[in-house]
């Protein structure tokens, strides 16, 4: 009996992704644990696997590349050797259903992820003409759809350096570079009629998936929850001088030193176990307490924002929180974060610290129900001790959902991270 193919659910607000492309040819015998095709949703692009083996069979109707399927959907069939997949049983008893003079076999060539030049399907004795699977005869390297499909670039407009006029990765991030450009001219104040290339016509930036995923949660973070915003302003020496310490200790280039991100991170967790309420989860019939503190970090990339997980972040180590998350930012910033790596998180910080912010409103990223801001590290004078002194200072700005956790149990939290800041090496040797 054929088993179905179905479009799977990548992430927890998943309903549609884009499909990447068939990583197998119609025809192939696949074994279980196979990559069969790319599947782009939230904001990574993964290899879907098979649950059973079998002979590919795609129908005519099968996704190309870059259109958008919904969860659940049928995009091929694995059939037995000698059995039929379903759609030729169907094309077999609609031709069988006409009369024997006009009605023929529809023949369906076998088609491949690598070809790129148009086909001909003859159906009911007709020839139309088909494109493969690559749009327009473009013809590109996995990396590069997959980048092309998170920076919102058209393969069609981009010029292929590979051989045969290959698209690589690298052509993809030049294009899109050129994109970019847009948003450059609307940051120094050029009115939209100045947006116009050499030919006259107005300039545009195409929306991404990634940027249309980042339009939707934010939407939702804001409309969705009850936010309400909690600053604080930190005495931040102590965690200064911490960090030189690391600095000053440093053992080897390949060493993970601790960063303020890795210190915060690893601070946040210990207060979320104090303060578990902040890391729950809301749903609409109950709220989910946290069984781990995986701790979402905010990255700035090339195609947006994106948030990998430090998982059990209150048992790792210091260094072993640099470690992991050194890793993620190095694979967010390369486009290879795969979808796991952005789910389970209870708890996200975004850092605004090193553009010289002082203090922002973060938006909640569903279905957390909290977010911490971190502004930049900021040296001024302080009395302490009835002393003007200079001290390094911070502010902290978070953001909750008073649906689940009211104002006081969030400011108890915000204070316990205060004194952490304040006292880190207390902190993280207790």
């Amino acid at each position: 009996m054929a088993t179905q193919i179905v479009v799977p659910r990548l992430g927890w607000s998943m309903d549609e992704g884009t499909f990447g492309e068939w990583l197998k040819c119609d025809g192939d015998f696949v074994e279980r644990g196979q990559a069969l095709f790319v599947l782009e949703g939230e904001k990574s692009a993964q290899d879907i696997e098979s649950f059973d083996q079998g002979i590919l069979r795609l129908p005519p109707d099968a996704p190309r590349p870059g259109d958008i399927v919904k969860v659940g959907q049928v995009l091929a069939f694995l059939v037995e050797q000698g059995e039929s997949a379903p759609f030729e049983k169907q094309t077999s008893a609609a031709n069988d259903a006409k009369s024997p003079a006009t009605a023929e076999m529809a023949t369906v060539p076998k088609t491949s992820a690598a070809a790129s030049a148009p086909v001909d399907v003859v159906i009911d004795g007709a020839a139309i003409a088909a494109t493969a699977d690559k749009p327009s005869g473009v013809t590109a390297s996995p990396r590069a759809r997959r980048h092309a499909s998170q920076v919102g670039v058209d393969l069609r407009n981009v010029k292929g350096t590979g051989s045969t006029g290959r698209i690589r990765e690298r052509d993809v991030a030049a294009v899109a570079k050129l994109q970019t450009s847009t948003l450059v001219d609307q940051q120094i104040g050029l009115s939209p009629d100045s947006f116009t290339g050499t030919n006259g016509a107005r300039r545009t930036l195409a929306i991404s998936p990634v940027r249309r995923t980042i339009a939707s949660r934010m939407s939702a973070g804001v409309h969705e929850t009850a936010p309400v915003t909690l600053t604080t302003r930190c005495d931040a020496t102590n965690l200064v001088s911490l960090r030189d310490q690391f600095r000053s200790a440093e053992r080897g280039a390949q060493e993970a030193v601790p960063s303020y991100n890795d210190i915060l991170v690893k601070l946040t967790a210990l207060a979320l176990e104090r303060h578990p309420l902040l890391a729950a989860q809301w749903y609409d019939r109950e709220i989910l307490l946290p069984q781990g503190f995986h701790i979402a970090v905010a990255v700035d990339t090339e195609a947006g924002l994106v948030a990998p997980v430090v998982r059990e972040a209150h048992k790792l180590t210091l260094r072993q929180v640099a470690v992991e998350l050194r890793k993620l930012v190095e694979l967010a910033r390369n486009g290879r974060l795969a979808a796991d790596q952005m789910q389970g998180g209870v708890f996200t910080i975004t850092n605004l610290g090193m553009f010289k912010v002082d203090a922002f409103t973060p938006i909640i990223n569903l279905p957390q129900v909290a977010i911490l801001g971190v502004g930049r590290i900021v040296r001024e004078p302080a009395v302490v001790n009835d002393q003007i002194v200079p001290r390094d200072q911070l502010t902290l700005s978070l953001t909750f959902d008073h649906r689940v956790v009211d104002g006081a149990p969030a400011a108890r939290f915000l204070n316990d991270l205060h004194q952490g800041i304040e006292n880190p090496a207390a902190w993280l040797v207790s």
